[in-house]
């Protein structure tokens, strides 16, 4: 299988500021891939990059096997982006603005269009400056993906949607994905990442920590342990071996105890938060 996204060694910063560091990774073409990190941990940066809406200092990035630098204009043939702020002209009507967007790709998206503005319930005849914030958003979906794009890369598309608008949104996201769109997916809700994506990257601090399937990051050696000391509950998730950890219970005054996989939640966590000297040690305090 051909890969719809390389990053190699990316690497951009702002003068003094933290942009991405040395970020490697390969999304296969018809993938979900998750990109799940906390707000300011460099996802709109590498997306940016790999858009070329902003210059980075070193690195390769490459779309759909073409140099997403050299061949940009191709690249961008193929992609549809939504970025996390939809930004618009505020005097134009919905249908204008879509239409303009379709137009500048020099395509009749109508048919397409329009089936995406049944499915969100957008108004057509609203002014861009009258919609809420979720309803922006959704205009925002229709331009990204009304020219059904071989590559979609979305950046947090369900921040102002409400609950009902997030599930009509991932059911066309996977309709597009069967038919052989690669979806790339950035996010900092992990219940969005768990349930949709097949592959997932964790970053912080513009640093890839992990890039695994979502079911292997499920089978981990860390434990949930829940025990009562001294008539105190306690619970933990434990990150080491489990003889050490037998080593460390059975000089306690263990009164009952439960040890059990932790939930995915806590994996992800674990990655956000946990630094490599920590690796082996009992983490407290996770409820």
């Amino acid at each position: 299988m051909s890969e719809a996204i390389s990053i190699r060694n990316l690497t951009k910063s702002y003068g003094r500021h933290r942009g991405v560091e040395n970020i490697s990774l390969t999304v296969e073409e018809g993938d979900i891939f998750g990109f799940l990190g906390p707000n300011g941990a460099g996802k709109s940066t590498t997306i940016r990059s790999m858009l070329g809406l902003i210059r980075f200092r070193s690195g390769e990035i490459r779309l759909l096997g073409r140099d997403a630098v050299r061949q940009r204009s191709e690249v961008l043939k193929l992609v549809g982006y939504m970025p996390s702020e939809a930004m618009f002209y505020p005097s134009m009507k919905v249908k204008d603005m879509i239409r303009f967007a379709a137009e500048a790709r020099k395509m009749d998206c109508h048919s397409e269009a329009e089936k995406i503005c049944r499915l969100l319930e957008i108004d057509e005849e609203k002014k861009i400056e009258e919609l809420s914030l979720g309803n922006r958003k959704k205009v925002s979906i229709v331009c990204a993906m009304q020219h059904r794009p071989k590559l979609l890369i979305l950046d947090e598309p369900t921040s102002g949607l409400d609950p009902l608008m997030q599930e009509r949104f991932f059911q066309l996201l996977l309709a597009y994905n069967r038919e052989g769109t690669t979806c790339f997916l950035s996010s900092h809700v992990l219940s969005e990442v768990k349930r949709y994506c097949r592959n997932v990257a964790i970053i912080k601090e513009g640093r890839i920590l992990k890039a695994d399937t979502v079911e292997h990051l499920s089978k981990s050696d860390m434990r949930r342990v829940k025990l009562t000391e001294n008539g105190q509950e306690k619970e933990f998730v434990y990150t080491g071996h489990m003889k050490d950890l037998v080593r460390d219970l059975a000089e306690r005054n263990v009164e009952d105890l439960l040890i059990e996989e932790p939930s995915l939640e806590e994996l992800f966590m674990h990655y956000f938060t946990a630094e490599e000297e920590n690796a082996g040690n009992i983490v407290e305090g996770i409820d």
